[in-house]
C-alpha cells in the first residue's frame, strides 16, 4: 500500500476536520516572498486546499501537485472558480518540473511523506532565485488533565494495533535520512537554503465527544486501525470525553520554516 494515499479515501471528511492555518501565517509567508500577481507558486500535496486560497489570492500564478486522484478531483471542484489555478495529478517525486520556475514553493503537513533527499533538492531546483521555501504544519495537543492523562491510557492500550495498522513514525524515518530528529532549520541549511527561519503561531479548538471522534478518523493511523480495535478505540475515546463535560480542547502549535535559495 502506498501510505502517501492514505488519506485519499475520505476527501469530504478531510477537508471538513482538518486544521486550519492563521492568517498571520500566511501573511508572514506572502510578506516574505514578495508573493503578487507577477509571481509564480506551488503548492505540494494540498490535500483538499486547507492552505490555498489565501495564496490563490494574491493573483499569483498558483500551481499545486498532488498525488491523490480524489484530492485531485476535490481540489478542481473547489478552486475551478479562479483562473490561476492550476492543479497536477502526479507524483512530486516523479515529476519533470523545469529549473527555476517558481518564486514559492510551500507544503503544508505534506513534505514530511516526499523522501528527503529527493524532496529538498527538487525544490531548490525548481525555485529561481531568491526564491522561497515554505514548510509548516500543527503540532496539536491538550493541556495535562484528567482527560488529558485518560486518553493517554487508552492510547497507550492500543498502541501495539495502531503499529500493526500503520506504523507511522517508523515509516516517515524511512523516508527522512536524518529522520525526524535532526531540526527542519538544518534540513534547510543542508541543501542550501539561506535567511532560513522557524515561527510559530498558536490557536485552540473545542470539541464535543462526536466531534473529536471525526476529526481524529482523519489521522492516518486512525485510518488503518483495523477491527474490532478500531470500533472499540471510538468508543473508549468518546466515554471519556462524555465523562468529562463532553469537551476536549486541543491546543494548536503552527510551525513554519521557512528560508529562500541563494
Amino acid at each position: 500500500m502506498d501510505y502517501r494515499k492514505i488519506f485519499d479515501a475520505i476527501p469530504e471528511e478531510f477537508d471538513k476536520w482538518r486544521p486550519r492555518y492563521c492568517d498571520e501565517l500566511f501573511i508572514d509567508i506572502i510578506e516574505f516572498s514578495h508573493l503578487d500577481s507577477n509571481k509564480t507558486a506551488l503548492e505540494i500535496g494540498p490535500g483538499t486546499g486547507q492552505a490555498t486560497e489565501p495564496v490563490l489570492k494574491t493573483g499569483c500564478a498558483y500551481s499545486a501537485i498532488e498525488l491523490g486522484e480524489n484530492f485531485a478531483g476535490f481540489m478542481n471542484d473547489k478552486y475551478k472558480s479562479y483562473d490561476n489555478f492550476k492543479l497536477i495529478n502526479a507524483d512530486f517525486e516523479l515529476y519533470d518540473f523545469e529549473k527555476e520556475s517558481f518564486d514559492l514553493v510551500y507544503s503544508a503537513a505534506a513534505f514530511q511523506w516526499i523522501k528527503e533527499d529527493i524532496g529538498y533538492p527538487k525544490v531548490f531546483n525548481i525555485l529561481k532565485s531568491g526564491g522561497v521555501f515554505a514548510i509548516f504544519g500543527v503540532a496539536s495537543g491538550s493541556r495535562p488533565t484528567a482527560l488529558h492523562d485518560k486518553m493517554g491510557e487508552i492510547y497507550d492500550e492500543y498502541d501495539e494495533h495502531f503499529k500493526s495498522g500503520f506504523d507511522y513514525q517508523n515509516y516517515i524515518k524511512t523516508r527522512n535520512s536524518d529522520g525526524e530528529e535532526m531540526d527542519r532549520i538544518n534540513k534547510f541549511k543542508k541543501y542550501g537554503f539561506a535567511d532560513v527561519e522557524k515561527r510559530n503561531y498558536s490557536s485552540t479548538r473545542e470539541f464535543n465527544a462526536d466531534d473529536y471522534i471525526s476529526y481524529i478518523q482523519t489521522h492516518s493511523t486512525h485510518i488503518a486501525l483495523k477491527e474490532p480495535y478500531k470500533t472499540n478505540f471510538y468508543a473508549a475515546v468518546r466515554d471519556a470525553i462524555l465523562s468529562f463535560g463532553d469537551k476536549a480542547i486541543l491546543n494548536d502549535d503552527i510551525i513554519l520554516h521557512i528560508g529562500k535559495k541563494p
